[in-house]
This record gives structure tokens, C-alpha cells and sequence, in this order.
């Protein structure tokens, strides 16, 4: 499959460039680097403390039908939304 049949996003046409460019440098201990990066991957993504909350009905139904279009629980939506924002992450 060449580029043109792609379907990337100007984030992923980015990415592609740079590594067709040469730009991309294998690290060393790449085994020490996978380990590094799984590690901190799991702490970021370890749910570990439960939240009750009340939301307005018209909102949960509104979330539950974002979470269906992206074919995710709409729990994981919620969290992956609380997440972003408590990273300082602006919201799309």
C-alpha cells in the first residue's frame, strides 16, 4: 500500500515523513526503553479509585451516544474526558 492509499491524519502524515527522512534513531536498551515506557503506561491507565456522580439525564444520554458512535463504554469515554482535562489537556 502506497501513501496515497493511506488514509492518515496530518498528525500520522507527520509522523511518516519524518521517519521517510531518515530522522528516526533507535534508542539504546531498547528493551530497558519498552520496559520504561510499559511501566509508566500502566500507572497512567490503572483505575484505581471509584467516583460517584449525578449528571443531568439529557447529558448521560448524549454521552452514551458519543460513546456508541466512538464504539467505547461510555464510562471509558467519561473517564478518558475527566483524564484529559485533569492532564491540562484542552477539550475537542
Amino acid at each position: 500500500m502506497n501513501k496515497k492509499q493511506m488514509k492518515l491524519d496530518a498528525d500520522e502524515e507527520e509522523l511518516l515523513d519524518s521517519y521517510e527522512k531518515g530522522e528516526w534513531k533507535s534508542v539504546k536498551h531498547l528493551k530497558s526503553e519498552i520496559s520504561t515506557a510499559q511501566k509508566a503506561a500502566r500507572n497512567t491507565l490503572r483505575k484505581d479509585a471509584r467516583v460517584n456522580i449525578r449528571l443531568a439525564s439529557v447529558d448521560l444520554t448524549r454521552i452514551k451516544q458519543k460513546a456508541a458512535y466512538e464504539g467505547i463504554p461510555y464510562q471509558t469515554l467519561i473517564a478518558s474526558i475527566l483524564h484529559k482535562y485533569a492532564a491540562g489537556h484542552p477539550a475537542k
